[in-house]
């Protein structure tokens, strides 16, 4: 939802011109009252009115605003000259720069709406164009606690300019009670070619009114500020008056004998207020996830990066360290081990598995003892079926692979230990390398190298380049930190000793070899990894499977 709302209010736009030759587009349904009337356009009644300044007045419009920059740049200028303007503002700023909007509002400058995110009306449906003008007319209401009645279409210009694409937009302007601001002279300030080129557009034939167009945000607006700072004096000498909207629309319905007036701004509801600052505070909320989630990409990538780099160094000098001939972790191992394979249905591959173990080649003996765990297929017929004579195979209720890896080792004859799942085929060599590193007596467990055996699918073959760096990689990496997370279930081995200090395998977990590992580790023990020690497992080949 937060990531939503940062997507709406950074609606993106570029500044507010559009072509003004409408050869082509049409005007035949544009009402002739507003094609040749003024730039204030009333649709609220049922016949379209339009309406100009009385002569020697400016209105000095801004569009795009408020901006934390030059915003208060152009506040400052009409106030050192005492002139009031109207700041179309976008409600995406608004939310942003609440205080700057309220301040304008003290100074006695008016707000008009200009859309949430200044999209082009004419290619958005009626809902989105009244979705517009709501959140904006709520940005205002919640930072300044009143609202308006002055509407001005992004990409708008002249009221000659409109086209019949435009007329819906007026209509719905003025049943939603809006009064549709265009320019008589627009400075065309985004041009950015020079204050005096800005000047000279602005200024009205003969002593005409005249509601002139110009930007507060949207770009560095440097000029825009030279030129207005020379532009109202200049004005004033030729005897202009300077209002808003509002006042000079009220100006020229006076003139015209109508007392009452007509615009301007009203106080909003308590609910409109609520609503408004829930919306800048929304807004707000998002900005700020937003930077903090940028703040932590680039840190993750950072992080990332670095133990990447730190991944590489370490297992490239891990494998050297191991690969040298005169390596050895002490005197050769060759104590009799005993192998625990925990089986609940296993029919299919655990003949194999067992098989595999028991006519491994490792000088001091092999144990095999197969825990069925309430297996409901055969398995452990098939296990004791095999024949082998060190082969124990033993039946328990159903209770869990720790429950069934504990019976294991409770019933097992000797101090080196084996863990075993039960669709695993090691290969012949696998337990004699595996029991290696316990020539050295600080290692309390060892992790070997399972490899995926079925790499027909692509799920698996992923799933085979996932163990290749975790086992290649990762776990050279965490060796040589001392910070080993996981022996395997599908091949590892144990002192009796270690496993006996750290309790045994835990039932209050899902990851029972991930726990008996930190165990280790907070012990003290090392935990280490044979790379030579290698195992066949078989992967889920499928996505149901994965799943």
């Amino acid at each position: 939802g937060i990531l939503f709302v940062e997507a709406y209010a950074n609606g993106s736009f570029i500044p507010d011109y559009r072509a003004e030759n409408t050869t082509g587009s049409g005007q035949g349904e544009v009402p002739d009252e507003i094609l040749t009337g003024g730039p204030i356009v009333n649709t609220t009644a049922d016949r379209p009115q339009s309406y100009r300044l009385p002569a020697r007045t400016v209105v000095l419009t801004f569009d795009d605003g408020p901006d934390e920059r030059w915003t208060p740049e152009v506040m400052r200028v009409l106030d050192k000259h005492q002139v009031p303007g109207t700041f179309f503002v976008l409600g995406n700023q608004v939310v942003r720069q609440p205080g700057l909007v309220r301040d304008l509002v003290a100074n006695g400058h008016e707000l008009g709406v200009h859309t949430f995110t200044h999209p082009h009306l004419t290619e958005i449906p009626g809902w989105q164009r009244r979705l517009e003008y709501t959140q904006t007319q709520l940005a205002i209401a919640g930072a300044t606690g009143v609202r308006t009645n002055l509407l001005r279409f992004p990409y708008s210009s002249r009221s000659d300019a409109f086209v019949n694409q435009d007329w819906p937009l007026l209509r719905q302007a003025g049943e939603l009670g809006y009064l549709t601001v265009v320019n008589d002279l627009d400075s065309r300030d985004w041009e950015r070619q020079g204050p005096d080129g800005m000047i000279e557009r602005t200024v009205p034939p003969g002593y005409s009114g005249a509601v002139t167009l110009w930007h507060d945000s949207g770009g560095d607006r440097s000029q825009t500020v030279e030129a207005l700072d020379r532009y109202i004096p200049m004005m004033k000498e030729r005897g202009y008056t300077f209002t808003t909207v509002s006042g000079g629309l009220n100006l020229a319905l006076a003139e015209a004998g109508v007392s009452a007036p007509v615009a301007g701004p009203v106080p909003a509801t308590a609910g409109e207020r609520w609503r408004g600052q829930m919306l800048v505070m929304a807004v707000r909320a998002a900005d700020f996830t937003f930077v903090l989630f940028g703040i932590l990409f680039v840190l993750v990538g950072v992080l990332t990066i670095g133990r990447t780099l730190l991944l590489f160094v370490l297992a490239l000098r891990h494998a050297r360290k191991r690969r040298r001939r005169d390596f050895a972790w002490g005197p050769p191992v060759t104590a009799p081990v005993s192998v625990i394979v925990p089986a609940y249905n296993e029919k299919e591959g655990i003949a194999a598995a067992v098989r595999s173990l028991a006519t491994g080649d490792h000088p001091g003996g092999i144990e095999v003892v197969v825990v069925d765990d309430g297996s409901t297929d055969g398995t452990a017929d098939i296990a004791a079926g095999l024949g082998l004579p060190n082969v124990r195979v033993v039946r328990k209720p159903n209770g869990g692979k720790p429950s069934a890896l504990n019976t294991g080792v409770a019933l097992a004859r000797h101090d080196l230990i084996v863990m075993v799942d039960g669709d695993t085929v090691f290969e012949p060599d696998a337990v004699r390398r595996l029991v290696q590193p316990f020539g050295d007596p600080q290692v309390g467990a060892v992790a070997g190298n399972v490899k995926v055996g079925n790499r027909r699918s692509m799920i698996a073959k992923w799933q085979h380049i996932e163990y290749v760096i975790g086992f290649n990689l990762d776990r050279r990496l965490y060796e040589t930190l001392r910070c080993m997370p996981t022996i395997p279930g599908a091949i590892g081995a144990f002192r009796r000793e270690a496993l006996e200090y750290a309790g045994g395998m835990t039932d209050e977990t899902l990851a029972e070899d991930t726990d008996i590992t930190m165990a280790l580790g907070r012990s003290g023990w090392k935990v280490v990894y044979e790379e030579g020690a290698r195992a066949w497992t078989e992967a889920p080949a499928s996505l149901g499977q994965l799943w």
